[in-house]
């Protein structure tokens, strides 16, 4: 993964798991232990979903660009309906608290999103390669007008 990839899994990553924490705080004094472990549940399956899909997008804007666009919102909806999804899986569990492990769910991956928009915005990413091989001496062996000289 290259640096700047990194960089931004870093920026989205650690702020989600910041918040993750003060959720489990607070479902630990809302809900008892079983929220803390809902609420911490919640927020590592979202950096985990989270996660992979930013690894799938990169992938994708290295091996296939054309598809980049595509693939990036329907990978965000896939998303957001597995982690839907096991909203309704653990729904009725008695390991954790239900309630706590979708509002931690929820807000690990708001925050993650917000995260990697901002960390997005701030990057400073060419759009346009540069000339990185040709020196000032090969531009200038190219005659600058190639109309007649009458």
């Amino acid at each position: 993964m290259p640096s700047q990839d990194t960089r931004t899994l870093l920026q989205c990553a650690v702020p989600t798991a910041a918040v993750g924490a003060i959720a489990a705080v607070v479902s630990a004094v809302v809900a008892g232990g079983e929220g803390a472990l809902g609420a911490v549940v919640g927020t590592a399956l979202a950096i985990i979903f989270m996660g992979l899909g930013m690894f799938v997008l990169q992938w994708t804007a290295k091996s296939l660009p054309h598809l980049f666009q595509a693939m990036g919102l329907m990978l965000y909806v896939a998303q957001l309906l597995l982690l839907l999804m096991f909203v309704g899986i653990f729904r009725d569990t008695t390991l954790f608290n239900p309630k706590a492990f979708a509002a931690g769910l929820v807000v690990a991956t708001v925050v993650w999103m917000a995260s990697q928009a901002r960390a997005h915005m701030k990057a400073k990413i060419l759009y346009v390669e540069p000339d990185s091989g040709k020196s000032d001496s090969s531009k200038s062996d190219k005659p600058e007008k190639s109309g007649s000289s009458t």
